[in-house]
């Protein structure tokens, strides 16, 4: 019994942020709807990292936009945990803050950047300045990206292009909504995250188990219920697979360079 009670404490301890993010969502989700609907309502507009609330300065939406979703949180929450979970292991906490903040963060500063383009060039209409932008998307599908680095070199390709493809049609077929757009963004951002954090040695039943909840949750997350998010995703790897192969062979054909010849002293010698 002892035994046990300390695994589970070594488990929580191991998987601290992972287990504290999960609880203050649920807090934060029961709050909101034992309050009602209209107080959801506010909660969400107040931390819409919209631009709206950007350009007023409201700053605080950055990290609040996090923990505010815009219903019940108990039917992604569990492929959440398992996402995250699996990213804390590899990386510890600190790790997995920086891979969810690259895209929870970054990828919204840089669509408000381009939403500011938008806005001003007159391709979007002016009432996106105040649409709803909350929840854990951008920093879900950031950590998706940033597990690159840990998987088998030859998976590595194929899990890149299956995400990016997939993302790129959803937008497509979206008309590059600004929230598809944050998903193409975090995918990148994370992959890009990816090579400065710990990559995992050794993938245990345990390690596959959670990536593939954590893969799911982030399909839908980026695709939803989509029709043609999956040929995409496969037209995705396809490209990839050519274009490594590509990059392979030339690297074969190229001629090897010239050893260096070993110094020699040439000057006569003396007499």
């Amino acid at each position: 019994m002892k035994t046990l009670a300390t695994r589970a404490f070594s488990c929580v301890a191991a998987l601290r942020l992972t287990a504290l993010y999960a609880i203050a969502l649920i807090v934060v989700s029961v709050t909101l709807t034992a309050l009602g609907p209209h107080a959801r309502e506010v909660a969400v507009s107040r931390m819409s990292t919209n631009l709206h609330n950007l350009a007023h300065g409201r700053l605080t939406t950055l990290v609040g936009s996090a923990f505010v979703e815009g219903g019940a949180v108990y039917a992604w929450l569990p492929g959440l945990v398992c996402l995250l979970a699996l990213g804390e292991l590899i990386w510890r906490s600190r790790g997995l803050l920086i891979a969810f903040a690259a895209g929870h963060i970054g990828a919204t500063l840089l669509v408000a950047v381009w939403l500011i383009t938008a806005v001003k060039s007159g391709w979007v209409p002016v009432s996106v300045t105040r649409a709803s932008d909350v929840g854990i998307s951008y920093g879900a599908v950031s950590v998706l990206g940033a597990l690159t680095a840990s998987l088998p070199t030859r998976w590595r390709t194929i899990w890149v292009g299956w995400w990016l493809g997939t993302a790129l049609v959803v937008a497509w077929a979206a008309a590059f909504d600004f929230t598809a757009i944050g998903h193409i963004l975090s995918l990148l951002l994370g992959v890009a995250v990816s090579w400065r954090l710990p990559a995992l040695a050794r993938w245990s039943r345990a390690h596959m188990v959670l990536l593939t909840n954590g893969a799911v949750l982030g399909y839908f997350m980026v695709a939803g219920w989509s029709v043609v998010a999956p040929l995409g995703g496969l037209a995705g790897v396809l490209l990839a697979v050519l274009v490594s192969r590509n990059l392979s062979s030339r690297n074969e054909s190229a001629p090897a360079l010239p050893q260096s010849m070993p110094y020699t002293n040439l000057s006569p010698a003396s007499p």
